[in-house]
């Protein structure tokens, strides 16, 4: 269940913003928190305290999620969301500053969320099969009829 001050600044986000469905907020927010844990983990060793995500950290840690929580349908669910490109998950996380939602240093821009990847090559690509070239067909693959 969704938190309900959250569900309301999503609401009135979306009515200064409808270019990305309300889904795609709640996707940035758990895809955050998946990459803070991941980067928690994967730091326990050498430090206990907390850090802040850059940018392109958390566009990394939303391809892992995507991949994660959709596999091959996740550039069709993202689209559906209206969320394209890597600059979308920027637009949205800057809403979310400006409501409050989520915090920003002084260096966060939202260039930081320039297209680090396509979502061909993040979304696409890890499910097209080993042996085929970029540009070839299916019918290629199988050969000869």
């Amino acid at each position: 269940m969704q938190d309900p001050d959250f569900a309301e600044i999503v609401g009135l986000i979306y009515k200064e913003d409808p270019r990305f469905d309300r889904k795609a907020y709640d996707f940035v927010r758990l895809g955050l928190d998946h990459t803070v844990k991941a980067f928690k983990k994967a730091e326990a060793a050498r430090s206990q305290r907390s850090r802040h995500v850059t940018g392109q950290e958390l566009l990394e840690g939303l391809r892992a999620y995507a991949l994660d929580q959709y596999g091959p349908l996740a550039k069709t669910v993202l689209n559906a969301w209206g969320v394209r490109r890597c600059s979308d998950f920027g637009d949205i996380v800057f809403n979310l500053i400006e409501y409050h939602v989520f915090s920003k240093t002084e260096s966060d821009r939202r260039e930081d969320f320039g297209d680090i990847f396509t979502f061909e090559e993040a979304f696409v690509k890890p499910f097209l099969p080993a042996n085929s070239a970029p540009g070839s067909s299916a019918a290629e693959a199988l050969g000869p009829a």
